[in-house]
């Protein structure tokens, strides 16, 4: 199940890159590359709740699979088709909009494949084991673009994506799992204080890392090799981190302090600009963020009923994916605003800062899951019969 869904996912990694690269060389704009990737990001936020939610009316399987095909389509003519900057921006946002909703399946699928003891383990893994996407899927986005052609980069993102997605809905799991529909309406889950919580520190963490990643393509330029290695580095840390520390119980002030680590890592960025120094301090911040993950996903799973975790992890992603908008838009403002790479860690520093505050201000929100399953509640309730 963990390799199926992260080959699912393997394509989120790397068709920003593709798109990007694709559009500014066909328009010869990055401002008109940016304006696609947008429309794509906006169709990605506004879907996730959505698609999360529809799987629990039609099933997994059905709405997995739709999405899939629309998305490939809209991949395909992105490369294919002879377009104009308004027909990119269109099917970059049909793309968007029909993202697989493979991360609510799969975190909705977790707490019926372990016990309650294994299921905090088992975000961790998966927070940590995601960092693969994203030390390895720029990487061989980059190649194929750069050494064969973008149109075959796109081409690869569409193939990918329909094997990965193929493998994952055909995992017996899928199909086990029934999702109940929610009784309530949309939007409601985001009430329950711990996901709102999950949504808007998820929010902050990503922005952090946006801007970590502007802050290192700015300190050694777009086509150096050291700004790949230095953020390789960085998920590396994180990848150490979640499989160091997923073992470790969750309490109201886990958050808290892994955010701390993160904090710290991410000031020392501000001391200089050397590549090993960059380096060991970005490993540091890395420690905490896969942990920080397992955190969300873990109280937000405790503190739903069943027929709400996959919505409520959609709109966990959509906190991310503007968390990531932002973090990179006010990171690029501040490294033109001061001349320099040293604003996009500032802003990485302040996104990590609010995080910690937010952590420790709400911390009487946050659920104690250390001698508690944090598996969501069943959606069944005890009916209390009468003797007669």
């Amino acid at each position: 199940m963990i390799a199926a869904q992260l080959t699912a996912r393997f394509p989120s990694g790397m068709a920003s890159l593709a798109i990007l690269l694709h559009v500014e060389q066909q328009t010869g704009s990055y401002g008109s590359a940016g304006l696609v990737l947008a429309a794509t990001s906006v169709g990605q936020a506004v879907s996730g709740p959505v698609t999360s939610r529809w799987m629990g009316v039609w099933g997994m399987r059905r709405v997995l699979t739709l999405t899939a095909a629309v998305c490939t389509l809209a991949v395909l003519a992105l490369g294919l088709l002879p377009l104009n900057l308004a027909g990119y921006m269109a099917f970059g946002l049909i793309a968007g909009l029909s993202t697989p909703p493979i991360q609510s399946a799969v975190r909705t699928i977790y707490p019926k494949l372990v016990n309650s003891s294994q299921l905090t383990p088992l975000f961790s893994l998966d927070a940590s084991l995601q960092e693969i996407i994203w030390i390895l899927a720029p990487v061989v986005i980059t190649l194929v673009s750069t050494q064969v052609g973008t149109t075959e980069g796109l081409i690869l993102v569409a193939i990918v994506l329909v094997l990965g997605c193929g493998w994952f809905i055909l995992s017996p799991e899928v199909g086990r799992v029934r999702i109940p529909r929610s009784r309530r309406a949309l939007g409601r889950v985001l009430l329950k204080p711990p996901v709102a919580l999950a949504t808007a520190i998820g929010f902050l963490v990503i922005g952090a890392c946006s801007a970590v990643e502007v802050g290192v393509v700015a300190t050694f330029e777009h086509g150096s090799l050291q700004a790949g290695v230095v953020l390789g580095i960085f998920a590396c840390g994180s990848l150490v981190g979640g499989l160091s520390f997923g073992h470790i119980p969750i309490g109201p002030w886990a958050m808290a302090r892994r955010l701390i680590i993160v904090t710290v890592g991410l000031a020392l960025t501000m001391v200089m600009l050397n590549a090993y120094w960059l380096g060991g301090a970005l490993f540091l911040a890395g420690l905490g963020i896969a942990p920080a993950l397992a955190v969300l996903f873990a109280i937000t799973t405790a503190s739903v009923k069943f027929s709400e975790t996959a919505e409520a992890f959609g709109w966990a992603g959509t906190g991310q994916l503007i968390g990531a908008a932002a973090g990179s838009a006010i990171a690029g403002f501040l490294v033109d605003g001061t001349g320099g790479p040293q604003g996009a860690y500032l802003a990485a520093v302040l996104f990590a800062i609010v995080g910690v505050m937010v952590s420790v201000i709400f911390v009487r929100a946050l659920p104690d899951l250390r001698d508690r399953d944090p598996s969501p509640f069943p959606d069944t309730e005890p009916v209390a019969v009468t003797p007669s």
